[in-house]
């Protein structure tokens, strides 16, 4: 009965210390992390300067810099969804749905894009904007265009928020859909 015992303590111990952490779970880790609005375990996943690639478009980030993105998104109230995720060549092709605030606005709610992430020393360190499956790029510059020359004309104090990639920028882009949107109820 002893040596039952200790072989099932030793097998749950050996079950228990054996978690997985492949970069597919680290992926997984990141989307719950902004999920539950969790900076510092985002900040533990990713390297000290990450980039994420739209086409041409290359943003380099610090720590720093990349917490006021998160900030920023955060104001547009996002949820991310996992559709797929697939590893290739220590890269992992994420396919994520994303519902915001902002999205919803811009008529493409939700967002549904494929990322292709890479690692440097265990850490998330690249996002490539592959495609966005869903995306209405046409509508969503309508509607973004729209809502920019309208606040430039109704509320000038808040213009500017298209370009301002701040918390208080999101803040003001948040309220000018609002406004934009109250207007349209009137």
């Amino acid at each position: 009965m002893k040596i039952t015992a200790l072989i099932l303590l030793i097998s749950i111990s050996l079950i228990s210390c054996h978690t997985s952490n492949t970069n597919v779970d680290k992926v997984n880790q990141y989307y719950n992390a902004f999920n539950v609005s969790n900076y510092d375990q985002i900040k533990s996943l990713i390297t000290d300067s990450i980039v994420i690639t739209e086409g041409d478009y290359v943003m380099p980030y610090s720590h720093e810099t990349f917490h006021e993105h998160f900030k920023w998104d955060s104001v547009f109230q996002p949820s991310y969804k996992i559709i797929d995720l697939l590893e290739k060549n220590d890269k992992v092709i994420a396919t994520v749905e994303v519902h915001s605030l902002r999205f919803k606005f811009l008529k493409n709610n939700p967002l549904t894009c494929k990322h292709q992430i890479s690692f440097k020393s265990g850490k998330l360190n690249k996002f490539e904007n592959l495609n966005c499956i869903n995306a209405d790029w046409s509508l969503w510059e309508k509607e973004r265009d729209s809502l920019v020359q309208w606040t430039k004309i109704h509320h000038p104090e808040l213009d500017g928020f298209i370009n301002d990639l701040t918390m208080n920028g999101a803040i003001n882009y948040l309220k000018a859909i609002e406004l934009y949107t109250l207007r349209e109820q009137q």
